[in-house]
């Protein structure tokens, strides 16, 4: 797996800008830091903006191959999801995140490989709650997701709660049976799913189609051909 340098430009209600720039390995999910660029040295986010907001992101998460997933982690939780991109292609810059920024808050990503075949999926509850579930699809069949951090899936991680925001990305296209992921009630019923997006070919962001209120044996399904 390649080493590349992954960009983000976020901007603080102080009006500054702020330049992130890490080189990492693809596939291996790494913490994105204040590059050096117009910095003394490289920090993490939270540690350089401790107390300020960020209000815009001027440029999404990018790296040659694109991105699965990008998040902002705050005492080993999920604090928000990122929008996502791929070096060169247009963004619309996004709008306001409202996140206050911590001492100790990190900015993590998971940089493609260009054949790496991860399924990542990005939700956001009616709550406020953010998550991301992943797996990777090996040939023909069915792949259930599980949460980065926990390891539990769709139902476990998000009973109660109602998805209102989701995106998810696949580099997998045609082989999704569904074209992405479809979110099964506990009779196997699908009452929602999301559209895969390549992170390698588009800027990837999220929408508010598909969402669902979510059981206890629910599960997020993604169906492969190959």
């Amino acid at each position: 797996m390649a080493s590349v340098t992954v960009h983000a430009t976020l901007m603080l209600n102080t009006g500054e800008l702020v330049d992130l720039n890490t080189t990492m390995t693809e596939g291996t999910e790494t913490e994105l830091q204040v590059g050096t660029d117009f910095a003394v040295a490289a920090t993490s986010l939270g540690q350089f903006a401790d107390g300020k907001t960020i209000t815009q992101i001027i440029m999404p998460p990018t790296a040659p191959n694109g991105i699965a997933y990008a998040y902002l982690d705050r005492r080993g939780s999920i604090l928000a999801c990122l929008p996502v991109g791929i070096d060169g292609q247009r963004f619309s810059p996004g709008g306001a995140l409202g996140v206050r920024l911590q001492a100790g808050d990190t900015l993590r990503v998971l940089a493609n490989v260009a054949s790496n075949r991860t399924f990542a999926y990005n939700v956001v509850t009616s709550s406020g709650v953010n998550a991301i579930f992943s797996g990777t699809p090996s040939g023909a069949g069915n792949t259930d997701l599980t949460h980065i951090k926990s390891g539990q899936g769709v139902g476990t991680s998000l009973v109660g709660q109602t998805i209102v925001s989701h995106y998810a990305t696949s580099v997998d296209g045609s082989k999704l049976k569904n074209g992405g992921v479809v979110i099964l009630d506990d009779k196997g019923l699908p009452v929602g799913g999301c559209m895969a997006t390549n992170p390698s070919a588009q800027q990837v962001q999220a929408n508010s189609v598909g969402g669902a209120r979510i059981g206890l044996n629910f599960v997020g399904r993604v169906i492969t051909s190959s």
